[in-house]
């Protein structure tokens, strides 16, 4: 088969790779029809994550069609259409048993993509897949899906619940990118009195506003005033951080209120300033993490009734081979308008929802 290979920072390609093969009977083999690409993949392809090893398939989100199961798969089955979550869980060891699975301590974790090969390729093997991969509901298309696998799980759990995002908070969403547009569709969810996205690039911000934000910001004209102005000088009572650099971590520090809540969703490749003798007598919660996506089954019911803006998201879309094409526009999203890159796609009937008719 083919799938897109990392050789070490800057270099990459879409080549020959082996068939994958099932290792263990908790293993599926997934036959990918559509695949997204993750801002972590760019920050592996600059040399930010050095686990990664060269010679890896890139990738950790997907939706396809199961071809294979280990003996012990029990939820699944040839044929079945599912999402492959960018999660891997064993379910037995204490971190999935408190639903922590991206901290799996036993081989679990995020893996695919990062310690073993992932899912852009023409077949991908996910481990422990009773927990690992979701059947999909016929009303719902594999490029809303695909976005379920990865950047909605990461925006709702990393941002708007660790941030507690409760009726009548203002939230700031630093970084308008897909995890950021995401975030703020999720924190409208909890009706907040206002959101506040802030972005360097005007067509992210417009997409901010299609996505629920009350007011956007641009971050090199001074947000925190706007922040402040807005809120009687207080401070924000929940900023999101998504973009990953020092400096927007550092902006969001200086935008939450004392006894808020900074919800650091982004991916750090290098140190960032905490500045304590700010903060210390602030009583600001902040909080990191990796998604557990413990919250996909909902997502899934939520974005098959309609309930979650998944599609306004996918701006581009490519055949499965096309990959080094959708990486470069998705690299260069300052200058192609992309948000969210889409490849595979295939045709899926897609089972209409009717209401049920009454009986006579």
């Amino acid at each position: 088969m083919k799938g897109y290979v990392f050789h070490g920072p800057g270099q990459s390609a879409w080549e020959e790779v082996p068939d994958p093969a099932a290792k263990e009977p908790t293993d599926a083999i997934v036959r990918v029809d559509a695949v997204t690409i993750c801002g972590t993949d760019l920050h592996i392809l600059k040399g930010d994550v050095p686990e990664v090893r060269p010679g890896t398939v890139l990738g950790h989100e997907a939706v396809g069609e199961i071809v294979e199961t280990g003996s012990d798969v029990r939820t699944v089955r040839p044929g079945d259409r599912v999402l492959v979550s960018c999660i891997s869980a064993c379910g037995r060891c204490r971190h999935c048993r408190e639903g922590m699975y991206g901290q799996c301590l036993d081989g679990g974790g995020w893996i695919l993509g990062h310690l073993i090969d992932g899912t852009q390729a023409e077949y991908v093997r996910v481990p422990y897949a009773d927990l690992s991969v979701h059947p999909l509901p016929g009303t719902l298309t594999s490029e809303d899906a695909v976005l379920l696998a990865d950047i909605f799980p990461t925006a709702y759990e990393v941002g708007v619940l660790n941030g507690r995002v409760r009726p009548g908070d203002t939230v700031v969403v630093v970084g308008a990118g897909p995890v950021g547009l995401a975030a703020i569709a999720a924190a409208r969810l909890f009706a907040p009195e206002r959101v506040i996205a802030v972005d360097l690039a005007a067509p992210r911000l417009e997409a901010a506003k299609t996505f629920g934000a009350d007011a956007v910001a641009y971050a090199s004209e001074a947000p925190e005033q706007l922040v402040a102005d807005l809120t009687g000088g207080l401070g924000a009572d929940v900023v999101v951080e998504a973009v990953g650099l020092p400096e927007t971590f550092e902006m969001c520090t200086r935008m939450v209120r004392p006894g808020g809540r900074l919800a650091n969703v982004g991916v750090h490749g290098g140190p960032a300033t905490l500045h304590l003798e700010d903060l210390w007598i602030k009583n600001v919660t902040i909080t990191t993490g990796l998604v557990d996506t413990y919250s996909t089954p909902t997502l899934l019911r939520m974005a098959a009734a309609g309930r979650l803006p998944t599609g306004p998201l996918v701006t581009h879309t490519f055949p499965l081979d096309h990959m080094q094409e959708a990486y470069d526009v998705f690299g260069n999203a300052a200058e192609t308008g992309a948000l969210k890159v889409v490849l595979g796609v295939p045709q899926h009937e897609v089972v209409p929802v009717h209401p049920t008719p009454p009986t006579a």
